[in-house]
C-alpha cells in the first residue's frame, strides 16, 4: 500500500511504464480474441444488504482505509456457500447496540436468496475487524472461523448446530497488535490445522492523531505512508489438538522476520510435500517462508525471486493469489499493488525459483494504471485456464490532488487466453463493471451450483457486490470436495485433473477466505475425467468421476 508522495514512486513507475509502452504493440497473442466472461451484479435482489463501514475521520487514522476482508464458506453444512463480511467500527470502540458495525453472516438459502443470520449464529462480533479465515480446525466436520482485527483477534468455534462460540481466550489466540489476515494450514503434518496470522504495523491510536501527513498549505491531510511506522513479525499458532494453540513463532523462525504484512498465500511452492507461506508486505520486500519439514521455516523470498519485482524495488503488495496459470503443474503467484507498480506475476520455474512474468503475460501493460486490493485467480469461463479478477481502488482518497492516479475505480477481469498471456475483457464483462468504488476484498465461489464461479466484493462505505457469473457459452466443469482423515477438509491436498492441478486452501485474495473446493473447467470435454488426489500425508488416490458438471466428493480411504 503506497500513498500520496509521488516522488517515492517515480522511478518504479518510470521503469514499469516504459516497459509497458515498449510492449504496447505486442500485448495480444494470436489467441487473445478467443473466449469471454460476463457477470451481472445481483446483490440487491439476494437479500445481502451489507455495507462496509470504515468510519473515516478528518484525522485520517490509517486503519480507516484498510478493512474489507470476507469469507465464503458453508457454515451449516447444507451444501450452499454462505458469506461472512468483516466490518469496521466507530474508532476502536464497539457498541453492540449499533448493528451498523457488526460483522455479518448471510446464509445461502439457494435460488439466489440469502438471510442475515448474524445474531442467531453468535457472530455479532466486536472491535475493528480486517480479515477472515475459515476452516475446520478441530476436525469435527464443521467450518470454524478466525477474524483478524486491530488490537483484537477472534476465534469462533462452530458447534455444528448453526451457532459459533467465541473461544479466543480459552484457545490461546490473543493479540494486542494490528492483524490483517489469517491462514489455516497444517505446517507440521500432524493432521491438525495450524493458524498463521498476518500482522501489519505498530500503530498507536494516540500517536496517529498527532501526525500530519499531506500538504499543510492546502490543508490536505492524507493517510500516512507505512514508512512512518515500525513493522511487525507474523504469528504462527500450533494446534495442540485439545482446543488450544501454542505460539511457536519464535521456535519456527517466523518471528525473526519483521515485515508489514497484508495477505498470505499457502501452497507447496517447491514441490517437497510441505506447505509454504508467501506474505505480501507493504512497501518493504515480501517474504517466502519455505517449510523445512522439521517444524521450522527459512525466509527465501530474495533467493526465490519473489521478494520484489524485476526492477528491484519493493511495491505496495496487497492481496495475493496462487495457482497454476500456465498449466505446467507448478503454483505461481500474483498480487495487487498501486498505480505505477503493476500487479506483479511470478512464474514458478521449479526447485523453489520464480521468474517475474509481468511482461511476457501482458499484465504489466494491462495493470500499470490500476490500483488493486482483492484478487482472484480462477477459471471464470471453464475453459481450463485460470483467469484474474481484481477489486480496485487507490488507498488514498485524496490521491488526485497529488498525482495522476484516481481513487475510485471499477473492477477488472483479465482473461487467460493461453500461452501464458492475459487480455482485459472488463469492457464486455457486464455493465456493472463500469461502477466505480473503493473496492477491497474479493472472493470467488459457485454460489448457485451452476458450475460458474461467482465473485463477491466489498467496498468502503458502499454496499457489497455479488457478481453472478452468466458467461455463455461456458465450458463443462467439475468441482472436487475432499473428506480427509486429517485435516478433514483436505487442506494441503493436491488435486489433479488432466494437466490441471489445484491445492486445497482457503487463504485467498486480500484478507479473505474461500471454500476448500477445487474447481476445474473442462472446456468442450464431456468425458468424465480421472481425478488424482495427493493427500497431505503423501498418499495418492485415483478416482474416475461418475460424470461431469457436478461436485465430486472424495473420501480418503
Amino acid at each position: 500500500m503506497r500513498y500520496s508522495v509521488f516522488v517515492e514512486r517515480v522511478w518504479c513507475a518510470f521503469v514499469v511504464v516504459a516497459t509497458a509502452l515498449a510492449l504496447s504493440g505486442h500485448a495480444q497473442s494470436p489467441q487473445s480474441q478467443e473466449g469471454s466472461v460476463r457477470f451481472e451484479e445481483v446483490a440487491q435482489q439476494t437479500g445481502v444488504v451489507f455495507t462496509l463501514h470504515n468510519d473515516p475521520t478528518p484525522g485520517k487514522r490509517l486503519i480507516e482505509t484498510m478493512p474489507g476482508g470476507l469469507a465464503i464458506f458453508d457454515y451449516d453444512g447444507d451444501g450452499w456457500s454462505d458469506i461472512f463480511f468483516t466490518n469496521g467500527a466507530a474508532g476502536l470502540t464497539f457498541d453492540k447496540s449499533d448493528p451498523r458495525f457488526w460483522n455479518r453472516l448471510y446464509r445461502n438459502e439457494g435460488n439466489w436468496r440469502f438471510t442475515d443470520v448474524t445474531e442467531a449464529a453468535g457472530l455479532a462480533g466486536r472491535g475493528y475487524s480486517m480479515g477472515a479465515a475459515a476452516a475446520d480446525y478441530d476436525n469435527d466436520g464443521d467450518q470454524d472461523l478466525f477474524v483478524a482485527g486491530v488490537r483484537g483477534n477472534q476465534l469462533y468455534r462452530n458447534d455444528g448446530r448453526g451457532r459459533f462460540e467465541e473461544v479466543s481466550a480459552r484457545a490461546g489466540i490473543r493479540s494486542e497488535v494490528w492483524s490483517v489476515a489469517g491462514a489455516w494450514f497444517d505446517y507440521d503434518r500432524d493432521g491438525l490445522l495450524d493458524l498463521f496470522v498476518v500482522n501489519y504495523l505498530q500503530w498507536d491510536p494516540a500517536a496517529e492523531r498527532e501526525r500530519f501527513c499531506g500538504d499543510r498549505a492546502r490543508n490536505l491531510r492524507v493517510y500516512c505512508h507505512p514508512r512512518y511506522y515500525e513493522g511487525l513479525s507474523n504469528t504462527l499458532y500450533r494446534n495442540r489438538g485439545d482446543g488450544t494453540f501454542e505460539d511457536v513463532s519464535a521456535r519456527a523462525g517466523i518471528g525473526r522476520v519483521i515485515g508489514k504484512g497484508m495477505s498470505v498465500a499457502v501452497d507447496d511452492f517447491d514441490g517437497d510435500g510441505w506447505l509454504d507461506l508467501y506474505v505480501t508486505n507493504d512497501a518493504v520486500p515480501s517474504v517466502l517462508f519455505r517449510n523445512r519439514g522439521d517444524g521450522t521455516f527459512e525466509e527465501t523470498g530474495l533467493l526465490a525471486g519473489v521478494a520484489v519485482p524485476a526492477h528491484g524495488r519493493p511495491v505496495s503488495a496487497m492481496g495475493v493469489a496462487t495457482g497454476d496459470y500456465d498449466g505446467d503443474g507448478r503454483p505461481d503467484l500474483v498480487y495487487t499493488a498501486l498505480a505505477g507498480e503493476t500487479f506483479p506475476l511470478f512464474r514458478n520455474e521449479g526447485d523453489g525459483l520464480f521468474r517475474e512474468a509481468g511482461v511476457a503475460s501482458g499484465l504489466n501493460q494491462l495493470t500499470v494504471r490500476h490500483s488493486g486490493w482483492g484478487i482472484v485467480l480462477a477459471d471464470l469461463n471453464n475453459d481450463g485456464r485460470l483467469d484474474l479478477f481484481t477489486a480496485n481502488s487507490h488507498v488514498n482518497d485524496l490521491v488526485e490532488h497529488f498525482e495522476s492516479s484516481v481513487y475510485l475505480e471499477s473492477n477488472r477481469v483479465f482473461l487467460n487466453v493461453g500461452n501464458g498471456r492475459f487480455r482485459d475483457v472488463s469492457a464486455s464483462a457486464g455493465d456493472a463493471f463500469q461502477r466505480k468504488a473503493a473496492y477491497r476484498g474479493a472472493v470467488a465461489a459457485d454460489l448457485d451450483g451452476d458450475g460458474r464461479l461467482d465473485v463477491v466484493t466489498t467496498a468502503l462505505g458502499t454496499p457489497a457486490s455479488i457478481w453472478r457469473n452468466v458467461t455463455e457459452p461456458a465450458g463443462h466443469w467439475i468441482a472436487v470436495r475432499l473428506i480427509g482423515r486429517a485435516p478433514r477438509d483436505g487442506i494441503g491436498a493436491r488435486v489433479r485433473v488432466g494437466s490441471q492441478v489445484r491445492t486445497i486452501t482457503t487463504a485467498t485474495s486480500y484478507a479473505s477466505s474461500r471454500p476448500p473446493v477445487a474447481h476445474f473447467g473442462l472446456g468442450d470435454t464431456n468425458t468424465p475425467p480421472e481425478i488424482v488426489v495427493t493427500w497431505p500425508d503423501g498418499s495418492t488416490q485415483a478416482v474416475t468421476a461418475d460424470g461431469i458438471d457436478r461436485v465430486i466428493t472424495i473420501r480418503q480411504p
